[in-house]
Parts: structure tokens; C-alpha cells; sequence
């Protein structure tokens, strides 16, 4: 079954000790369905400009991601610049252009109404509500959201909030959204604004997920070399939903969220191990497997009493 998402798509100029790209693919919905498309067919909303290289659509398309949803407008793409330090946790913004994506109201082609299973990316609140309701029956809405729209817009996601099922989100937007600075009472606080699972972002140590009353922590996967974390908790994101989806037709059990978590896990490794989406350009299936398998080695324990 189809996996839409809705997001931006985006030219990054990004420096770390390691090295910088400039204006290299880059984008919420660009990572989130370059990840997710090694699992399941994806559509892509979003918009570019007239400057948009071609190289990076030829690759989306060799993805096999429909970009039927992909507007081109008049004038440049948006662009975002930022730089990390060693910690590498938290990028510094330099510069952000929103130019084409300020104006930007996504219309979903007829076909992508009935998508079984929604990513609403990091937008405007209200404009996520608005997707929401071009979709007929979706089986499952996850969605992203920042500081900015939880400061800026909060009614507005408080709408949103109450059509989603799972909301991925990092530690400081999760105290934000709650009030709350103890993630366990800060999640019991998000979760009864609608979403049933509470996905927190907590970069190199992982993340916490919350169902109902269960916890499950996922680690990162420890690396040697880490480039560019720009765009790993949307591949998170990707490799999470992808698998939801390749699932279609199954329960979406406790042990399905789980197996997906650690896949999203699995594709955030790979994401910072290259600039933008390069490290995704060479990755292979049996690669995602063998890194699948060891963490279960790094997870996995007996249980004595």
C-alpha cells in the first residue's frame, strides 16, 4: 500500500569538522522518502523552483519515488544553511531561504487521496490539518512538527493532533508541547492530545518510544565515522513508516512499531555516514539487513532472575 508524504524539499549547504556540502539534496520530505522507499512505494508532496537541478530529480525517480505531487514553481528553491560542531547533536542556522515554500499549499493529486498511510512532514500546522482532510481513509497519520509551530501555532497542532495516530518529535519539542521536562510525564501529557504513540528524537542516544504504557528505548547504532546529521531523524522517520507500510494488511502490533523503530534506527545510521543523501545512493538491501541483524547483537540480552 502507497506511503504519502508531505514536506520539504530543499537545497542544504551544511559544514562539520568533517567537511561541507554546498547546496546538496536536502529537505524533510526528501530524506523521509528516500529512506522509506527502500521499504515501500512512497508519493511525495512538495515544491521546488525553476532552479531545481535535474540530477537530484533523476535520482528521487530512481528511488522509484512518485513525484507526480511535486510542484515546480516560479522562482528559487528553498535553501537552508547551518553548520555543526564536534558534538554534532544540534545544528547552528545560518541562513534559511524559504523562497518557493513560502507560499506553498499542498494540493494532492487525485490519486494520493487515498494513501493508507500518511507522514504530515514539518509544516505549517494548519496547512498538515488541510492535508489530513484531502485523504480519504487513511489506516495510519504520523507527522513531525518544531519549536516554531508549537510556540507559534499551537492551536492549530492541537488540532492536528487529534487525527494523528504516532507524532515523532525531539526532547526539547516534547517538553515544549507538554510543559513538562520529564519525557515520561511529558509524553502521558502529549498522548492524551490524540496520537496513540510518542516517538522522541534524542539524536546520538537514540530514541524513546511511548505506547500506551509501554516504553521502548532504541539506541543509535554506534559509528565510527559520522559525517552530516542533517536529516537522520527524517530518515528515521522514513525507515519507520516504510516498514508500517510493508507490513500493510498486518496488525500494527507492539512488536511491528518496535521492529520498525529499530529500522529507523538502522536508515538514521546510514543517513550521517555521507553528506546530504550520498551514503543513500550506494546503500543496498542486504546492507539495511546485516545492520538490522547486528542490532540485535548490540540490543539483544538473556533474562535471569
Amino acid at each position: 500500500m502507497s506511503l504519502l508524504v508531505v514536506g520539504s524539499v530543499a537545497l542544504d549547504t551544511v559544514q562539520t569538522p568533517f567537511g561541507e556540502v554546498k547546496e546538496g539534496l536536502g529537505g524533510s520530505a526528501t530524506y523521509f522518502a528516500t529512506a522509506a522507499s527502500f521499504f515501500t512505494d512512497v508519493q511525495l508532496v512538495a515544491v521546488i523552483g525553476e532552479d531545481f537541478p535535474e540530477e537530484h530529480l533523476t535520482f528521487l525517480n530512481q528511488r522509484g519515488i512518485d513525484l507526480a505531487g511535486l510542484e515546480r514553481n516560479m522562482g528559487k528553491t528553498f535553501r537552508w544553511k547551518g553548520e555543526y560542531g564536534y558534538q554534532l547533536n544540534e545544528a547552528k542556522t545560518l541562513q534559511t531561504d524559504l523562497n518557493v515554500f513560502e507560499s506553498f499549499r499542498p494540493k494532492l493529486p487525485v490519486s494520493y487521496t487515498k494513501a493508507s498511510y500518511l507522514f504530515l512532514g514539518n509544516i505549517d500546522p494548519s496547512l498538515q490539518l488541510d492535508v489530513l482532510r484531502q485523504v480519504t481513509t487513511p489506516k495510519l497519520v504520523a507527522c513531525d512538527t518544531m519549536n516554531f509551530w508549537i510556540g507559534g501555532n499551537r492551536d492549530g497542532l492541537v488540532k492536528t493532533l487529534a487525527g494523528v495516530d504516532i507524532l515523532m518529535i525531539n526532547e526539547g519539542e516534547a517538553r515544549a508541547l507538554s510543559s513538562e521536562f520529564n519525557l515520561v510525564k511529558a509524553a502521558k501529557t502529549i498522548l492524551s492530545l490524540g496520537p496513540k504513540t510518542l516517538i522522541v528524537k534524542r539524536g546520538e542516544y537514540g530514541a524513546l518510544m511511548f505506547n500506551g504504557n509501554k516504553i521502548f528505548a532504541v539506541p543509535a547504532y554506534p559509528l565510527e565515522s559520522v559525517f552530516d546529521p542533517t536529516g537522520a531523524g527524517d530518515s528515521f522517520a522514513g525507515g519507520f513508516m516504510g516498514v508500517i507500510a510493508q507490513n500493510a494488511g498486518g496488525e500494527i502490533s507492539d512488536q511491528t512499531l518496535r521492529q520498525a523503530a529499530i529500522y529507523g534506527s538502522v536508515m538514521a545510521s546510514f543517513c550521517v555516514e555521507a553528506f546530504s543523501l550520498d551514503r543513500m545512493r550506494s546503500l543496498t538491501q542486504d546492507d539495511i539487513k546485516c545492520r538490522y541483524i547486528e542490532f540485535k547483537d548490540l540490543t539483544g540480552y538473556e533474562y535471569t532472575a
